[in-house]
């Protein structure tokens, strides 16, 4: 049988002599439970200044279940006079306090209680003789006695679930207060929807059944009882109300039906107990209530996150899970980063007992939702922190998880590559040039983009990088580095330079279509401002040339001009125009 266990203090909590503990919620169930309780004293009489001062270190009491009570959670109680004795036994199991109590009437008058889950055993071992020993105060006890303030017992509380019984809500109050003169301890998380059969229940050390000085027990203002082993003017008496014991000296177990002082809807009950001499101390509440109502929980699934995205997707849960009701659908569902909304969904169908609903949302988080921020997430929420449906626990709607948006780092900036104009400012570049030799990129694990957008989505990467071709001048290339959960980008700038011309020493213009004219590679698409100026031997200019008029072996100035030049060693002077560039001088042959 699944069940949920929810409000549980689970600390270790020491607390000094002079301050008890406030009774308050310890753990609840919600379901087909009910509960039970067995213990015993570890006194041999009713404590006073006349009775006898010896105290035992082991006592029994048997546990009877029905076939069809499946226990669920058992938790054993122990007290008694003294710093206290946290190591005990049961059944010859060792058994060490998991939480303990304290409470004092003066310095030298100090008491104990210790609890511990003990469930593994009872579930076990169920219908038995359960023994509690070595439980030893016997060397503390006597300055006690002469007061009547000696005692030591103990008690185990045992849950079960039973199909025949009705959805109720059991919850379990513990701590440690004390009277006289009087206490008022209110209980909380109730949701009384039927009134039937239901009942409080005490676990309380101390008590004397020869002291009923206005001793008084009042549940909402009503006095209550419980004769004839609970009088109404002696309320702690050493009885057990399960069993019909009436010798439990200095304890009891008590049981009372409060069907007619609590009332449907109530949300919380007050208890009032007075005492004009008697010292008792409560260390158990526990209500027993038929409730039919849904529990709503929600938990987060996945958080799937992108790179310089603000776009989540989202899976979560909601359970009904420690309820005894349906959860109806459209249930409401708020979504909260740092406690500002972002988005809203809801349950898409009702959610029966013990049973769960799958749900996905993608939300986007605007500018001003920082980076790293808390997102939270409350079920049974209609945006305004405002619930619409009633549940057994109002406390345990929400779920939060630690987010941190993958932002992508500052772009780095690497060296850039430098290319010859081939012409129209266009290069060929190997991208891997320098990249393959920094420790960054050792993984291999990287590519080439020609803009942000692409590199952002992961498309359109550089294909040809080992020979790539410009696109612009200057142009800057990305680079997405991958990583566990997130990417680097790193950039560089491609740029085109106009490297110096190649001249040739010599052509022939025979017209055979084999270097027919002066053609000087890397000139006419680049420096396309040139001048070509051709000198003869004797130093007279006999061709000018630009872009647009190569040299083919005719001259176009002096008196020959129009002729083809004859074989011969002929000099020119290019002027590239370009501020990076002198003038260059040379010769050139010509052959046929």
């Amino acid at each position: 049988m699944k069940y949920k266990l929810i409000s549980l203090i689970s600390f270790f909590f020491f607390a000094s002599h002079n301050h008890a503990q406030d009774i308050g919620l310890f753990n609840q169930f919600n379901g087909r439970y009910d509960y039970t309780a067995i213990g015993n004293t570890l006194n041999i009489s009713e404590n006073g200044s006349f009775g006898l001062c010896n105290i035992l270190t082991s006592s029994s009491a048997d546990l009877t279940l029905d076939t069809n009570q499946n226990v669920i959670a058992a938790y054993l109680y122990w007290a008694g006079s003294g710093d206290g004795d946290f190591d005990i036994l049961l059944n010859g199991i060792e058994v060490t306090a998991e939480r303990t109590f304290s409470d004092a009437l003066d310095e030298t008058r100090v008491f104990f209680a210790a609890f511990s889950d003990v469930t593994d055993i009872i579930s076990v071992q169920e219908s038995t003789t359960y023994t509690i020993s070595d439980f030893n105060i016997s060397s503390v006890i006597a300055p006690f006695c002469p007061t009547g303030t000696n005692f030591g017992g103990w008690a185990i509380t045992i849950i079960y679930e039973d199909n025949l019984l009705p959805l109720n809500q059991l919850n379990i109050y513990d701590g440690l207060q004390s009277v006289p003169e009087s206490l008022t301890i209110t209980l909380d998380n109730l949701n009384v929807l039927d009134n039937d059969n239901a009942k409080i229940g005490f676990v309380a050390w101390e008590g004397d059944r020869a002291l009923a000085v206005n001793e008084q027990l009042t549940i909402n203002g009503n006095i209550i009882g419980n004769p004839p082993l609970n009088p109404t003017n002696n309320a702690f008496n050493g009885t057990n109300s399960f069993t019909g014991a009436t010798n439990l000296f200095n304890m009891d177990i008590d049981v009372y039906d409060i069907q007619d002082n609590i009332a449907i809807g109530d949300t919380s009950a007050t208890i009032s107990l007075t005492s004009g001499q008697d010292f008792v101390m409560i260390n158990n509440i526990i209500t027993v209530l038929n409730s039919q109502l849904p529990d709503a929980t929600i938990a987060i699934d996945t958080i799937n996150l992108e790179c310089d995205s603000r776009i989540i997707d989202i899976g979560y849960t909601v359970s009904n899970i420690n309820s005894t009701g349906v959860l109806p659908g459209n249930t409401p569902i708020a979504f909260y980063a740092n406690n500002l909304l972002i988005g809203q969904s809801q349950t898409t169908t009702d959610i029966p007992i013990n049973e769960t609903e799958l749900g996905a949302i993608t939300l986007t988080f605007p500018e001003e939702v920082p980076d790293d921020f808390m997102l939270t997430i409350i079920v049974d929420d209609d945006g305004t922190s405002i619930g619409i449906v009633t549940e057994t626990n109002e406390n345990n709607n929400s779920t939060f998880e630690d987010i941190s948006l993958l932002v992508i780092p500052e772009t780095i900036t690497l060296l850039s590559l430098l290319s010859c104009n081939i012409g129209f400012e266009k290069g060929e570049f190997n991208l891997l040039e320098f990249v393959e030799e920094l420790d960054e990129f050792s993984s291999g694990n990287f590519q080439f983009f020609e803009n942000l957008e692409d590199l952002k989505d992961n498309t359109n990467a550089i294909s040809n990088i080992e020979n790539y071709t410009n696109l612009s001048n200057p142009q800057t290339i990305f680079i997405r580095l991958e990583k566990d959960i997130c990417y680097e980008i790193f950039q560089f700038q491609l740029n085109i330079e106009n490297c110096p011309p190649t001249i040739p020493q010599g052509f022939s213009p025979n017209n055979d279509t084999i270097n027919d004219w002066f053609n000087i590679q890397g000139l006419y698409d680049i420096f396309t401002n040139h001048e070509l100026k051709i000198y003869s031997r004797l130093g007279n200019i006999i061709f000018e040339g630009d872009n647009d008029k190569p040299w083919s072996g005719y001259t176009n100035r002096g008196i020959n001009s129009g002729n083809l030049v004859p074989v011969g060693t002929y000099y020119y002077v290019l002027n590239l125009n370009d501020i990076n560039y002198k003038p260059s001088v040379g010769w050139v042959y010509i052959n046929y």
